[in-house]
């Protein structure tokens, strides 16, 4: 396990000039932290999963249909990487790079971390009112808290669910 690193320089550079609402906005990056921390595994890098939380839409251009905006997140990742990302290694970046890359165009990709970055996303589709599909979940704890409806319509955490999800797949 990676200990944690300072985020808050990242937070503070993607708020700037944000001038999207909140569908793609901060709150909802918030959420995609918390749920990437509900599926951190003892494989899975969190500093990443929480980079993604913040990076991996803000180069969009609207709310609406924009497939080009993971591609634009990961190549202004280049501009940043030895400036905030630079005390990422190597691999970090590039599973970093990918996960921005890849989350709108890929269903999982078998790499732990990019798969719960990607899965960290899906759980705050209610918020556009979709529920997460367990069959399109990266990884079978995604799946077995989409299973479970863990995130509530409101997009807020069912602890009891949670624990079900958990005990099914004997993490508790």
């Amino acid at each position: 396990m990676h200990s944690p690193m300072d985020i808050q320089p990242v937070i503070d550079y993607v708020s700037r000039g944000w001038q999207l609402g909140p569908v793609h906005g901060m709150e909802h990056w918030k959420r995609v932290e918390r749920n990437g921390l509900l599926l951190a595994t003892e494989d899975v890098n969190i500093n990443v999963v929480r980079l993604f939380a913040y990076l991996h839409d803000h180069k969009r251009l609207s709310d609406g249909w924009d497939l080009e905006h993971g591609p634009r997140a990961a190549e202004n990742m280049d501009n940043l990487r030895h400036t905030l990302l630079e005390g990422l290694t190597d691999e970090e970046f590039g599973m970093l790079r990918r996960a921005c890359m890849e989350h709108t165009i890929t269903e999982r990709t078998g790499v732990p971390t990019i798969d719960a970055c990607f899965d960290a996303d899906r759980m705050d589709l209610p918020r556009v009112g979709y529920m997460p599909d367990p069959d399109r979940m990266a990884s079978a704890l995604g799946a077995a808290y989409a299973r479970h409806g863990v995130v509530q319509e409101d997009c807020s955490i069912s602890e009891e669910k949670l624990k079900i999800a958990k005990k099914e797949l004997l993490l508790i």
